[in-house]
């Protein structure tokens, strides 16, 4: 389905982002990979403009065109107690800065029928304590997404994925943990995949500027004491 084509993702050496690349690979297309992790791709820190130049430059020198970009990398989750003024700075590099410069720089070199698909969070509308950090850089490449896809209009569709909880380990998770969610089971990475391969393939043609939530229902069903399996347990002191 994606013989030819090139498919440039963001930390894919890793969790979501490999299942992305292993998926792309699968059917057929060239997969550029950056990540910091060690990988046979481009090792770097994409919080650095110099390190997305020099991978944009490596890509374009080696492909001559990106048909899909996947912003995938994971920002750091700290939150108001502990997030400092670098950290909280770094997520926001890491969530948007970089997703919105990597697409600025591919802008010229992106092929007719080109997507991008940004990674966001069900975060991106809800949250826990603590993670101001990893939520305002989720919810903010949730709006970047429907800025750039009118901007990019006419020649690249831009949509987002937000993910629920995905097990990156594919744990089959029992009780609670699985009936809470309303498909009856916890999420895994080719959920993602899945959904981001279709959102690049021509069978999504008439989709841009969305934001898809894929968490099997779990942000729409409200649970209270004793369902689901769930008891409220007050904190003892």
């Amino acid at each position: 389905m994606f013989t030819n084509k090139v498919a440039v993702i963001t930390g894919g050496a890793q969790g979501i982002g490999l299942c992305i690349a292993e998926e792309f690979r699968k059917s057929g297309a060239s997969v550029c990979i950056i990540d910091k992790k060690p990988n046979p791709g481009f090792v770097g820190d994409i919080s650095q403009e110099h390190v997305l130049r020099e991978f944009a430059e490596k890509v374009i020198a080696e492909h001559g065109r990106v048909d899909y970009l996947i912003n995938n990398a994971l920002p750091l989750m700290k939150g108001l107690d502990e997030c400092s003024w670098n950290e909280f700075d770094y997520a926001l590099k890491v969530g948007v800065v970089a997703p919105f410069y990597l697409t600025k720089l591919f802008a010229p070199h992106f092929a007719p029928g080109a997507a991008v698909v940004n990674i966001s969070s069900s975060r991106d509308r809800m949250s826990q304590p603590q993670t101001e950090s990893y939520t305002a850089a989720k919810g903010g490449i949730a709006a970047l997404t429907h800025a750039l896809a009118v901007s990019l209009a006419g020649r690249v569709r831009v949509n987002s994925v937000s993910p629920g909880w995905i097990d990156t380990a594919y744990t089959e998770y029992q009780g609670a943990d699985a009936v809470q969610q309303p498909v009856g089971r916890v999420g895994n990475p080719l959920d993602i995949a899945n959904m981001v391969l279709f959102l690049c393939s021509e069978k999504a043609g008439f989709i841009t500027g969305e934001n898809i939530c894929i968490d099997g229902g779990m942000t729409k069903q409200m649970i209270y004491h004793n369902d689901f399996g769930w008891t409220l347990k007050p904190e003892t002191r």
